[in-house]
């Protein structure tokens, strides 16, 4: 994996969770706009919208680089809309990360040929 795909991936990983947050954070101040007269949704939605927009952009990216299939890249984008599910991305982008870093190491040291 070179530099430039490993950046696009932990861009990724580093915005997932943010997202789900925001996400989350935004259904309970939709809860309590309607039960309350507390109203931050104006502002929760904004950032939850950024948060959003970056995941999608570092997705696309990230799925350019990595050259993910259709199933994986449809797999990171369906985590996105789902309000845990950057906890999920993240967590597999870590380990992904993570095998990619000892598979880095194998090859270097000569244990195999991959």
């Amino acid at each position: 994996m070179d530099i430039k795909t490993a950046t696009a991936l932990r861009r990724l990983r580093l915005v997932s969770a943010p997202e789900a947050v925001s996400f989350l954070v935004l259904l309970v101040c939709s809860v309590l706009k309607r039960t309350t007269d507390f109203n931050a949704v104006p502002v929760m939605g904004a950032v939850h919208g950024v948060l959003f927009v970056l995941y999608v952009v570092f997705w696309a990216d990230a799925w350019n680089r990595a050259k993910w299939g259709k199933g994986t890249a449809a797999l990171y984008f369906v985590l996105s809309v789902l309000p845990t599910g950057g906890f999920f991305a993240e967590r597999k982008l870590r380990r992904e990360a993570e095998d990619a870093v000892i598979a880095a190491r194998a090859r270097q040291e000569g244990v195999v040929n991959a």
